[in-house]
């Protein structure tokens, strides 16, 4: 990305100061403020543990439901949060983006960011359920979990611009991501482990970066090994869907304020 506007502003200045303001916008309106952040994903853990445990057996081996589908909720939860907020970040600002020059992009990107603030504190909670279970820290930790996360952000942020650039144009962005968002949930391995796939369909299955995203993120604190050549295989298309989601932001960023 460009570290300046079209009049020298810094797309890392307006980021910030837009990040700054979501998050004062959303948890000062709100009773209970950052708890949402736990709130929304241990209610929808709960929901699954008990159906997954007590009416429809799924085989997570030896690791507990619980931990085996907070492990996916949490990095679900910034995805499924962020893309919509980034989608129609540009459409909700529409006298900044009509009247004030600054770099376009900022908006969404700022919107991601402001829910990575959500993911940091579930993810805090998540590692308190780690240890809870007794499963030891590992080196691996430092190391693979930044690149996992490096990978999923990158595959928000191609999704995320690239539909705020749609949404200008198209308002019908909206109703077709929580679509998608409804199928992609059941295409990942959310609730269900991934040897739950037949494995003559596994090469497939991974075609979705979010399976190697999640199944990184459980290979590496769950079973404290590196994740396999599944999070190869998701950075490559994650990589891809940055490259053209920004692409298109940038070739249409010009005609926002004529378009809106």
């Amino acid at each position: 990305m460009s570290n300046r506007g079209p009049r020298g502003v810094h797309l890392a200045d307006v980021t910030w100061a837009w990040t700054v303001r979501t998050l004062k916008a959303r948890y000062q309106q709100a009773s209970l403020g950052w708890l949402w952040a736990i709130i929304q994903p241990v209610a929808t853990v709960a929901i699954f543990t008990v159906v997954f445990t007590r009416f429809v057996r799924v085989d997570t081996g030896s690791v507990p439901y619980l931990l085996f589908s907070y492990t996916a909720v949490a990095p679900w939860a910034l995805l499924a949060s962020a893309l919509p907020d980034m989608a129609s970040s540009l459409v909700t600002n529409l006298n900044l983006v009509t009247k004030i020059y600054f770099p376009r992009e900022a908006l969404p990107v700022a919107a991601f960011a402001a829910r990575t603030v959500d993911f940091a504190i579930s993810v805090v909670l998540l590692l308190g359920l780690v240890l809870f279970y007794g499963i030891t820290p590992s080196w691996r930790w430092l190391v693979y979990l930044p690149v996992v996360f490096a990978i999923q952000s990158m595959l928000i942020l191609g999704v995320g611009v690239g539909a705020a650039a749609l949404n200008v144009r198209f308002r019908d962005v909206d109703p077709v991501m929580k679509l998608a968002l409804q199928i992609w949930f059941y295409a990942s391995p959310v609730l269900y482990p991934v040897s739950a796939v037949p494995q003559e369909w596994q090469w497939l299955y991974f075609a979705n970066p979010m399976a190697g995203v999640i199944e990184g993120y459980r290979d590496v604190l769950l079973s404290g090994r590196a994740p396999g050549w599944y999070l190869a295989t998701a950075a490559v298309t994650s990589l891809v869907t940055f490259v053209i989601g920004y692409g298109h932001f940038k070739r249409v960023e010009g005609r926002f304020a004529d378009i809106i």
